[in-house]
């Protein structure tokens, strides 16, 4: 196991992480995973075993209790709570009324002292807005992840699921005011989902910003075990719950190659698309999840591979986005001579 610097911060994370969205399963999230307890430690322990620090959860999976449940866990399994790095989120609706939810400083303070209890801990490593809220001006919302980085209670703020200008107004504010920035973005990036590469990635890259990748496997489409019409097996994740969205036929294009790939190397689609995502430079750490052992250990065996620049180069081309405005532009433009001038 890896471990990198989580941005432009000194705090190394593995280069994989391990999510919790399967942990309880709760209303809506019961399509997503139910784990009891003691599925939840087994888990954990496999995961920390395997040299993963770094434990993504968010207030609202199962309605907090993944947050209760990796809370127990860790006590359960007399686990150090200062090698661990602990990430949660907020912004889903946690309650009824109009401020259930959202990004307004009432809801952020009140729900981090929510979190903190459930985590069964005295501080955040990581807490995330979990995405927009069109309703409170970020710089309310700024204000308040501040207030909370200044009293201990959150060592670090990070984003998740924003628009570039977003997270680039974000970060001018809060330098302009002298806060908390946003150490880092987690977001949707998969090897049949590569729409960051046109203006986010870029911008990670110059405000020195770690990327956390959710849902690697496409909500289980890259794991090889669905054809092009749809059928997987019973009771998977993608034929109960059809998210994110994804071009199927370009997804099944590129997993053309990769279960030859897979193949040629004797190893899982899903760990090949897992393997791919950390060859890529900008990702600070994959998160993974699992409903069983043996999941999450295929998945764990992902930082073994080893992709030669041939083997990337052929997923790239069967994966690349197509070019669009102005990236095109910028790029045409870029090439008018100039830097010859430096060589």
């Amino acid at each position: 196991m890896k471990y990198h610097n989580l941005g432009n911060t000194g705090l190394l994370v593995s280069e994989l992480c391990l999510g919790t969205m399967t942990f309880g399963g709760k209303g809506f999230w019961t399509a997503i995973g139910n784990l009891e307890q003691n599925k939840v430690d087994e888990l954990v322990k496999g995961a920390v075993d395997a040299g993963i620090n770094f434990i993504d959860t968010a207030n609202v999976y199962s309605e907090g209790l993944s947050e209760e449940m990796t809370g127990r866990s860790i006590k359960n399994l007399g686990l150090s709570r200062h090698e661990l790095v602990i990430a949660t989120k907020v912004r889903g609706r946690m309650a009824e009324g109009p401020n259930g939810a959202g990004l307004s400083r009432a809801h952020i303070l009140w729900q981090v002292e929510e979190s903190l209890k459930r985590l069964g801990t005295d501080y955040i490593d990581l807490y995330q807005i979990h995405g927009f809220d069109p309703l409170t001006p970020l710089e309310e919302t700024l204000e308040a992840l501040d207030t909370l980085v200044r009293s201990g209670k959150v060592r670090y703020i990070g984003c998740s699921n924003l628009a570039a200008w977003q997270i680039m107004k974000a970060q001018a504010y809060a330098e302009h005011r002298n806060l908390s920035r946003f150490v880092s973005l987690q977001a949707y990036y998969t090897i049949a989902g590569r729409d960051l590469e046109r203006e986010i990635i870029p911008l990670l890259k110059d405000q020195r910003m770690g990327l956390m990748v959710w849902s690697p496997l496409a909500g289980g489409l890259l794991s090889g075990k669905y054809d092009r019409n749809g059928n997987g097996p019973e009771g998977s994740r993608r034929v109960e719950f059809d998210f994110p969205p994804v071009d199927k036929d370009k997804a099944f294009d590129i997993l053309d190659i990769m279960h030859r790939m897979a193949d040629e190397k004797g190893i899982s689609v899903a760990r090949l698309a897992l393997a791919w995502l950390l060859h890529q430079r900008a990702v600070s750490s994959v998160i993974i999840g699992a409903k069983r052992v043996d999941q999450l250990e295929d998945n764990l065996k992902a930082v073994e591979v080893t992709l030669s620049p041939e083997e990337l180069q052929r997923l790239d081309e069967v994966s690349r986005p197509a070019a669009t405005y102005p990236g095109w532009m910028i790029e045409r433009q870029s090439q008018d001579g100039r830097a010859d001038f430096l060589k």
